[in-house]
């Protein structure tokens, strides 16, 4: 008997009629001879309109307090989901991620798993059940309070379980049949991946794609856990994701040589203006960055001025952080010397990934000159040995992305793809 791993997202069970559908499937995986761990995640958009209601009641709600709240959504979904397992004659209980064994540390709203201990996951599943688990969620090693992962956090407990478990897969079901070339609901000819690898995918996810978290790619490679990305709406073989290239038939699927076109809108822009370029100058910036807890994505820095001797430092950083990173530039304003602070949250990131890129002479030149084609202008540009960002403005994504998919042949000849469910909030 196999043990698989299941992870629901909130628009698989959003509704009662979507907690019975993804019942009988969990219910088909069991009758197939598996032993089935399922994480699922809060209904619909529960959690935002607790964010929401929070933000009502307090505008800087206490990380222990919103925590408290927020795992409140995985448990409903949990417990109703174990209840439409029993319904259709099959044993089922449910966890919180605590009782899951879920360890983590003390950063409240956006906490990382330590250590998985699923003592009672295997009890459960000893004696004949479907363990539910409320993904999102754990519990702090030193002080045992209640914490949760951050946007997407259910992905990184599914995958967390496998790996302690020692599960064959982890299935991520989702509203869309897999891991595509671009974000359907922008691209709407975007072709469905039968396999890619998880540094592809780290890079997809990373630079925007919100299919997958990067977090949990990153656990599931280190525990060389395989994924399988499919839609709870469909039947339909989903995008593996794992180290070797999966078998079809009697050949290996082989890699593209570009993966896809991710985005992303939900970063803002820094730049410190009169930076006296100067040793150290740069790292008393990062330094207040970094002990603000801010993680920053894309850096540049000008040449200096020769008749001021002042450069300008730009990069880019979750909108969310952005007051909180100005507070912090502001506050070493006098120590490090700069002149002032410029703030954009209106751009957006487009990025190219593939690893056949590095062995592929023209791929940087088709990619700005598609955008330059579509009329796009770039402000920031970052690379690496499988990737090209660029930012650009943020009214200019979509265009953006649809052009460089295009450029690259990588727009389907086939149906739309369909998205078939959730609201994208």
């Amino acid at each position: 008997m196999g043990l698989v791993v299941q992870k629901y997202g909130g628009s698989s069970v959003a509704d009662a009629e979507g907690i019975k559908r993804v019942a009988k499937r969990i219910v088909e995986a069991n009758k197939n001879g598996n032993q089935v761990v399922v994480v699922v995640s809060a209904m619909g958009d529960t959690t935002d309109e607790l964010i929401d209601l929070a933000e009502q009641v307090s505008p800087m709600p206490a990380g222990r307090e919103l925590d408290m709240l927020l795992t409140a959504g995985e448990r409903i979904s949990m417990a109703l989901l174990a209840m439409a397992i029993k319904n259709l004659g099959h044993k089922a209980q449910s966890f919180t991620g605590s009782q899951a064994g879920v360890i983590t540390d003390s950063v409240h709203n956006k906490a990382r798993i330590i250590d998985v201990t699923p003592g009672r996951i295997r009890t459960a599943l000893d004696e004949g059940n479907i363990a539910i688990v409320a993904g999102f969620q754990g519990v702090s090693q030193d002080k045992k309070d209640i914490t949760t992962l951050g946007r997407g956090g259910s992905d990184t407990t599914a995958v967390a379980l496998a790996a302690a478990l020692d599960a064959e897969v982890c299935e991520i079901y989702t509203d869309v049949d897999g891991v595509f070339t671009a974000d359907p609901r922008v691209v709407k000819k975007a072709r469905k991946i039968d396999w890619i690898s998880f540094e592809d995918m780290l890079e997809l996810a990373s630079s925007g794609s919100k299919v997958l978290l990067h977090r949990c790619v990153e656990y599931a490679r280190r525990y060389n856990i395989p994924i399988h990305v499919r839609s709870s709406f469909s039947g339909l073989q989903g995008t593996w994701v794992s180290s070797e290239p999966i078998e079809q038939g009697d050949k290996k699927v082989e890699q593209a040589i570009i993966s896809g076109v991710a985005h992303d809108t939900s970063e803002a822009k820094i730049t410190v203006v009169g930076v006296p370029d100067k040793p150290g100058e740069a790292a008393s910036i990062f330094r207040a960055i970094a002990d603000a807890e801010i993680n920053i994505d894309m850096v540049v820095q000008n040449v200096s001025a020769a008749s001021t001797g002042l450069t300008d430092i730009s990069f880019t950083l979750p909108k969310t952080e952005g007051r909180k990173a100005i507070d912090a530039l502001e506050k070493g304003r006098s120590a490090i010397g700069f002149d002032s602070l410029r703030y954009d949250d209106q751009i957006g990131k487009i990025s190219l990934v593939g690893a056949g890129m590095k062995t592929n002479p023209g791929v940087t030149a088709a990619f700005f000159e598609a955008l330059s084609d579509a009329g796009v202008n770039i402000e920031l540009i970052s690379t690496s040995e499988i990737r090209i960002s660029v930012v650009t403005r943020a009214d200019d994504v979509p265009e953006a992305v649809r052009a460089v998919h295009s450029a690259f042949g990588l727009d389907s000849e086939s149906d739309e793809a369909v998205v078939y469910g959730g609201t994208g909030r």
